[in-house]
C-alpha cells in the first residue's frame, strides 16, 4: 500500500465526515442544536456549545481536508502512486516546430 492510497483512503474519511457535520447543521438555527432546548428559551445541554462546537469541526475537517489534499499531491509527485499509469513518468513533452520568419516576404508599406 503506497502513501498515496493512505492519503486517498484518509480523503474520503475525512469527506465523509465533514459531510455529516455540514447536514446536522440547520442554518435557520433549527437542526441538532434546537433539539437540546426550546429554541433558545431554555439552555439544556449547552446548545451555544453544541452549535460552536460543529462551528469548529467544520472548519477543522475542511482544513485537514485541504491538507491531506496537498500531501496526497506532493505524494503523486515523489512517484508514490500506484493508481497512475507509469505513462506519465515516461511522457515527454514535445513543443511544435515554429517555421522560421522568412526575410524576403516584406511588408508591402516599405516600398
Amino acid at each position: 500500500m503506497t502513501t498515496f492510497n493512505i492519503f486517498l483512503g484518509l480523503i474520503v474519511i475525512v469527506a465523509f465526515l465533514l459531510i455529516v457535520v455540514i447536514m446536522v447543521q440547520n442554518p435557520k438555527g433549527g437542526g441538532l442544536s434546537s433539539s437540546f432546548g426550546a429554541g433558545g428559551t431554555q439552555q439544556l445541554g449547552g446548545v451555544q456549545k453544541t452549535t460552536d462546537f460543529l462551528d469548529k469541526s467544520t472548519w477543522t475537517l475542511a482544513g485537514l481536508l485541504l491538507v491531506l489534499i496537498l500531501l496526497s499531491n506532493i505524494s503523486i509527485m515523489d512517484g508514490g502512486s500506484s493508481v497512475l499509469p507509469d505513462v506519465i513518468d515516461d511522457a515527454v513533452i514535445e513543443t511544435p516546430a515554429v517555421p522560421a520568419a522568412d526575410a524576403t516576404n516584406t511588408d508591402a508599406t516599405n516600398e
